[in-house]
């Protein structure tokens, strides 16, 4: 009878040995800290990156010292399709169960990005190079890639006057198509039923309130103004007379913004609301909620023109004649301030 035991004992010990001796390397490899790494270290992981790459550039970073390891507990974990983009921030030794979790459950990075009322896409372009290092020529492409732009679910040319000025919070190493995407969604947000019926009962789709609102947005310097200026374009095109809007030539010129010539406005473009009449054929910028809300709400006002004062206001005007009397004053403040500068 004990000879019978005997086997089955030894088997039984060997077995909880083993387990004890597996439990406690898996301990120890999964806790103990890969490197002495004292000083602080950023990786930037992109979409679609392998855990290959990714324990290469940890290893390469001083962040682990055996890739094997690490990609062995990754997979084991079944967390090897499970690690998120972005830019993560490592200090001090860390465990591959740390490292592991910082990788898939942390929050990577994120950088604080604003885009302003009234930039166009060149601009938003160049903002987007400079803070989140993307290339512009690759963005230009994004912002008038038509199959991309169907995909939003829009049925325009390009993405001028979509991409909703606010200030916005990414993740460091966000693809630029998740990017776009986020503003064109806040843009989009505008746009509830109470909206797109206002634009309705205006007699305008929502494609020409934002072109409308993009010209308010090139004008108006104080929220005030923006439904009295809306006014003004508003009378206009009820009767039939050129916006005459300065906004839409700068958007045409190569060199603005800028103070406008008498050439420019002879410029041949569809762009050129002092040439044809009507609304020119898309947005000229990014409005923002404001303009949005003074295009679809004008003012009740029979103002015609207006001029600027000097001082980012402007006068209004129901005729040409109040008008050139509100020009003349304007070019005598203009003079006023020349002759100070040049005295100073």
């Amino acid at each position: 009878m004990s000879d019978e035991r005997s086997p089955k004992l030894f088997i039984s010990y060997f077995i909880v040995c083993l387990s004890v001796i597996i439990s406690t390397v898996y301990i120890t490899i999964n806790f103990w800290p890969q490197t002495n790494m004292s000083s602080i270290k950023k990786i930037r992981i992109t979409h679609g990156e392998t855990l290959s790459g990714i324990s290469s550039m940890l290893k390469n970073n001083g962040i682990i010292s055996n890739k094997l390891l690490f990609e062995f507990f990754t997979k084991m974990k079944g967390y090897d399709k499970s690690i998120q983009a972005g830019i993560f921030t490592f200090e001090n030794a860390r465990t591959n169960n740390d490292i592991i979790d910082n990788l898939v459950y942390g929050k990577p990075d994120r950088k604080k990005i604003t885009f302003l009322e009234g930039w166009n896409i060149k601009q938003v372009a160049r903002h987007l190079e400079k803070e989140m290092k993307f290339n512009y020529s690759e963005i230009m492409d994004l912002f008038n890639d038509k199959i991309f732009i169907k995909k939003l679910k829009l049925n325009v040319n390009n993405l001028e006057g979509y991409l909703f000025p606010e200030t916005y919070y990414f993740f460091e190493g966000v693809d630029k198509k998740s990017l776009v995407r986020r503003l064109v969604k806040e843009h989009k947000l505008f746009w509830n039923e109470e909206n797109i019926s206002k634009a309705d009962s205006l007699g305008y789709s929502p494609y020409e309130i934002i072109i409308i609102a993009s010209i308010i947005e090139g004008e108006a310097i104080y929220d005030s103004e923006r439904p009295t200026i809306s006014a003004v374009y508003h009378n206009r095109l009820k009767r039939g007379m050129k916006l005459q809007a300065d906004p839409t030539v700068q958007y045409i010129i190569e060199d603005g913004p800028r103070r406008l010539l008498n050439r420019d406005l002879r410029i041949k473009s569809p762009y050129n609301t002092y040439m044809v009449k009507g609304l020119p054929p898309g947005p000229i910028n990014s409005p923002g909620a404001q303009s949005l809300n003074a295009a679809l709400n004008p003012q009740t006002n029979d103002y015609l023109y207006f001029v600027a004062k000097g001082d980012g206001y402007h006068t209004f005007s129901r005729n040409e004649k109040e008008h050139e009397r509100a020009k003349r004053a304007f070019q005598r403040v203009r003079k006023k301030v020349k002759r100070e500068r040049a005295g100073s």
